[in-house]
């Protein structure tokens, strides 16, 4: 495969800091929604070609969802203005982050799609692949390179393969959709083993640069973790070992049943011995062919500017905050006695306890800014960017969890950005933790889910505030929602997954949730969720409740998490403790507030 997209990035730079769009790709666009409307092309030519330009029918007729492609995460300050015009302009002011680091509009009429893509172009944001079949968003980890723990920083490699693949003569041709992840650190923060293909970052014991591949990774109806590729690639065989994964994927996968199309579905059937020895066959003719090679030398990549220190600390004062910060990250009772001490508020106190992070560069910290279920206004769009430039480096990185991270602010800034995110309603605190519930949009908008999910999401948030749930055995503990099996919300992986469904009574309809308990990442495996029953979705907010009585009651010592009891609980007791919620006594009653 070719890289002409690389040429970009010849010479010194740093990921994020240049676009991935092109005008070429609106152009396309326009003119062959033009053949279309003429008849020149069928209603699934049109589908399909859209579908790769991320353009999605909805489940209201004459409008659109639009998905923006956001590699890494990686937004500047401009492009989340150019955002906001679009949402505003051509949307209904509003947008998602979702489970894939992107950005998504929905309710666009298809004749601004167009004006659309030119505002996105002009601020390097493309639409290309990001949806159909084709290689997806990039992920990866969205504290890279300012992690204290991680193993080193994957943007400038994360960055170098979205760009290597993108438009690539295979890219948008696939028998399916494709998604790649690349993780830094040991938190399991991309979710890399449920990814087609995910580089986890590790080094060799002489200390060079490189990463555990795995492959084959998925959720939907047949949930898998990914399988180990290789052990330990050297990164400077990144690029010729991917372009092998995608080669063989190409010739391999089913084109005849989309639903068994996915790569997951070719290593089921060749087995994954008999798939690896394919790629590695195939991996060997890359490489004879002296191709894809990255655009920097591996063993030296690009480094992120740090930005210019504005505040009247001395490097001393940065480092002796750093110090007292990050011991105060790991004890809650010295953050009380702290912010008791410098009279912050109560909401500023929890706010930081959940949403602030130490930065391995002196005097820096990184802020989560929670977005329940993604979902942001116009107006917030502009904070965000207003605030990065003002406190961070002018960027931000989205999240899986789909939240926003800012990073590089001074540590004696944090109160007042904490000041001005609260204005605008984005100073929530619980980032990351079991309140801050994922959900897909659902029937809201989506043609193909059963349920509003996001409605549920936001019943379920309301409700955990209510309840006790800052205990530390919750620290990790996770509520995803989906609105149909494909699993957007990843719920096969939370401590508590509820997938949308329908229970038919006669005539009538009942929403309901497959309530699945103990998914999770452990390491480089995927654990699913086990299904425990149906559940009227009226009650879902009591069986939570339920359930974290059960966890509390009947866990084998007071440091077993949630996360771990659910993993092994007999479903049997967790279905005893349901049953009454399980059951359905009166149709009318639960069909009275949930449509």
């Amino acid at each position: 495969m070719s890289s002409a997209a690389t040429a970009a990035t010849a010479g010194a730079y740093f990921p994020g800091r240049l676009g991935f769009a092109t005008t070429a790709d609106v152009e396309e666009f326009v003119a062959t929604l033009d053949r279309y409307e003429k008849g020149e092309l069928s209603a699934e030519e049109w589908r399909a070609f859209r579908l790769v330009r991320g353009v999605y029918h909805q489940r209201q007729t004459d409008v659109q969802m639009l998905r923006v492609k956001v590699p890494q995460g990686v937004l500047s300050a401009s492009q989340l203005r150019a955002l906001a015009l679009v949402s505003e302009r051509d949307g209904d002011g509003r947008c998602d982050v979702t489970t894939r680091q992107n950005f998504q509009f929905h309710n666009i009429r298809l004749a601004h799609i167009e004006r659309a893509m030119y505002t996105l172009a002009e601020a390097g944001l493309t639409t290309r692949e990001a949806c159909g079949n084709s290689v997806r968003t990039v992920t990866a980890c969205p504290l890279a390179g300012v992690d204290p723990s991680e193993t080193f920083d994957v943007t400038p490699y994360a960055d170098a393969f979205t760009r290597y693949l993108l438009r690539g003569p295979l890219s948008s041709t696939l028998p399916r959709k494709f998604k790649v992840a690349f993780e830094g650190c040991q938190r399991g923060c991309v979710r890399a083993p449920i990814n087609d293909l995910a580089f986890i970052a590790r080094r060799s014991a002489q200390g060079e640069p490189g990463f555990q591949v795995l492959c084959g990774g998925g959720t939907s109806t047949l949930p898998r973790s990914a399988g180990e590729l290789v052990a330990f690639l050297p990164a400077h065989e990144l690029l010729s070992l991917s372009e092998a994964v995608v080669r063989v994927f190409h010739r391999e996968g089913n084109r005849k049943n989309r639903h068994r199309a996915r790569l997951k579905w070719a290593i089921e059937k060749l087995g994954f011995a008999n798939f690896r020895e394919l790629i590695l066959a195939e991996w060997q003719k890359v490489q004879a062919e002296g191709i894809a090679q990255l655009p920097f030398d591996p063993q030296s990549p690009p480094v992120e500017p740090i930005p210019t220190k504005n505040s009247n600390q001395t490097d001393s004062q940065i480092d002796s905050q750093t110090d007292s910060q990050t011991d105060s990250q790991t004890d809650p009772q010295v953050d009380s006695q702290v912010y008791s001490q410098t009279g912050q508020s109560l909401d500023f106190f929890l706010w930081h306890k959940s949403n602030v992070q130490a930065q391995k560069q002196a005097g820096y910290v990184s802020a989560q800014v929670t977005v329940p279920m993604g979902g942001l206004r116009a107006e917030q769009l502009r904070v965000l960017a207003s605030l990065c430039e003002e406190f961070g480096d002018g960027f931000v990185r989205t999240m899986v969890e789909q939240n926003i991270a800012l990073r590089y602010i001074l540590s004696d800034r944090i109160v007042a950005l904490f000041g001005k995110l609260k204005e605008s309603g984005l100073g929530v605190a619980g980032a990351g933790t079991f309140s801050d519930v994922v959900s897909c949009p659902g029937a809201e908008t989506c043609a193909i889910a059963v349920t509003t999910s996001r409605q549920m999401g936001t019943v379920l948030r309301e409700h955990l505030t209510t309840l006790p749930t800052d205990e530390p055995g919750l620290a990790g503990a996770s509520i995803h929602l989906s609105g149909c099996p494909n699993g957007c919300g990843q719920h096969h992986i939370a401590t508590i997954g509820l997938q949308g469904g329908l229970r038919k009574l006669g005539s009538k309809a009942l929403p309901v949730y497959h309530l699945g308990i103990g998914g999770g990442i452990l390491g480089d495996r995927a654990h699913f969720t086990r299904l425990v029953g149906k559940l009227p979705a009226k009650r879902g907010p009591q069986a939570i409740e339920r359930l974290l009585a059960l966890w509390r009651s009947d866990r084998h010592s007071p440091n077993e998490t949630l996360e771990t009891f659910c993993r092994l609980v007999p479903l049997d007791k967790v279905r005893s403790a349901l049953a009454d919620l399980l059951e359905i006594h009166d149709l009318d009653e639960l069909l009275a507030e949930w449509s």
